[in-house]
């Protein structure tokens, strides 16, 4: 039995699909939940408590975009782990595009959940993803390198 959240099932993956992105991300309470996991593309729906981030992370053949519902952060990207000398304040609206193979991550720097979706092409995460928790995220995938 698929896991719900907002009304919403946790991957709807290989079937067509319609959904109000505002309202499966802002009602979303995990940390990460694959919410539809193409062949192609997925959309993952994430979020992070204040003072907390993403993790730092790169994906060496995947390309990546973060959209920001609800929050503030910051965008902190580079070549390396070590060289993160992209920094861009990024706030509700803003559309966060990570070309493959750059290390990256994002801050959550207000006072309130940090709420985003975001696509990966090809997918990231195994098909019906649900990390509770940062926590549980890294235990389960690792740290870094995806």
């Amino acid at each position: 039995m698929k896991k719900r959240y907002g009304g919403y099932a946790s991957d709807f993956g290989g079937k067509p699909f319609v959904v109000d992105i505002e309202k499966a991300t802002t009602t979303n309470d995990s940390f990460r939940t694959a919410l539809w996991t193409g062949t192609h593309l997925q959309l993952t729906v994430m979020s992070i408590q204040p003072g907390d981030d993403v993790g730092l992370e790169v994906h060496p053949d995947v390309d990546q975009m973060l959209c920001l519902q609800q929050g503030r952060g910051l965008a902190q990207m580079g070549k390396t782990k070590d060289d993160l000398s992209f920094l861009q304040p990024v706030f509700e609206n803003s559309a966060v595009f990570v070309p493959a193979g750059t290390w990256h991550n994002i801050l959550n720097t207000g006072k309130v959940p940090m709420k985003l979706y975001s696509f990966y092409a090809p997918p990231n995460h195994p098909a019906g993803t649900v990390h509770q928790t940062k926590e549980v995220a890294e235990k389960e995938e690792g740290h870094g390198v995806h």
